[in-house]
């Protein structure tokens, strides 16, 4: 199951004429209800992202969420909720993943190097920022308030810290991220630090682009003038 976002009202301005709808991917006996996922081959030959293509998928009328031409605000509250509730636990995996770095580098003996030293402090910084981020969100959702807009600050820090980190770690490795072990048909298997390098290239797209999150925290969060629409006229 998936959800999708329809056109439902073709004279509706916008977002007014879109439907919120779980939709199968296969059918009652098992075949293919239209959903075909490409995946998208990261350099050592796995995926971690796909392309979604649809051709003539049907779903019930009784699957649409909130009510017809009702699906902005639900797929509002759903991004919402999902960048916001994730936002409150997730400074536990970055900080066990710190200090694996941590560990890592000193065996090697890369912590006698300065850079590598404020890189750390650099990311344990941060990981500490996310964590009185997640607190505040968590005291937000046991008072029963929405996360809202503000939960795009999460979104857009953690994925932007999570690529330059890994991209660091790779860096601090030096010529051993270079290695490649059990190459075969131009798929091998990289180590853990290889692979989340791979996989935070994406972290700044999916679940809303970093620049989409910019645009939420800059006029539904601090206010700004919305950015202009170039399908309308200049005064």
């Amino acid at each position: 199951m998936m959800f999708c976002l329809c056109r439902t009202d073709q004279d509706a301005p916008k977002h007014a004429g879109i439907s919120y709808v779980l939709l199968p991917m296969f059918k009652d006996g098992g075949e293919s209800n239209g959903v075909e996922l490409r995946p998208i081959m990261q350099p050592h030959g796995s995926s971690h992202f796909t392309e979604t293509f649809m051709t003539e998928s049907r779903a019930p009328v009784a699957n649409i969420i909130g009510g017809m031409n009702n699906g902005w605000r639900v797929t509002m509250t759903t991004l919402g909720n999902e960048r916001g509730g994730h936002a409150t636990t997730q400074h536990v995996e970055y900080t066990k993943q710190f200090w694996e770095a941590v560990d890592m580098l000193k065996k090697s003996g890369k912590t006698s190097d300065p850079i590598t030293r404020q890189q750390l402090a650099w990311a344990f910084s941060h990981v500490e920022i996310m964590r009185f981020q997640g607190l505040k969100l968590l005291s937000e959702v046991m008072a029963r308030k929405e996360p809202g807009p503000a939960a795009s600050i999460n979104k857009m820090f953690w994925s932007e810290y999570a690529q330059k980190f890994t991209e660091r770690m790779m860096n601090a490795r030096g010529a051993e991220a270079m290695l490649i072990l059990d190459d075969k048909d131009g798929k091998y298997v990289a180590d853990r630090w290889t692979s989340m390098f791979f996989q935070h290239r994406s972290s700044t797209i999916w679940g809303g682009t970093a620049q989409v999150q910019r645009n939420i925290v800059g006029e539904r969060v601090l206010g700004l003038p919305k950015e202009p629409d170039p399908s309308k006229p200049r005064p």
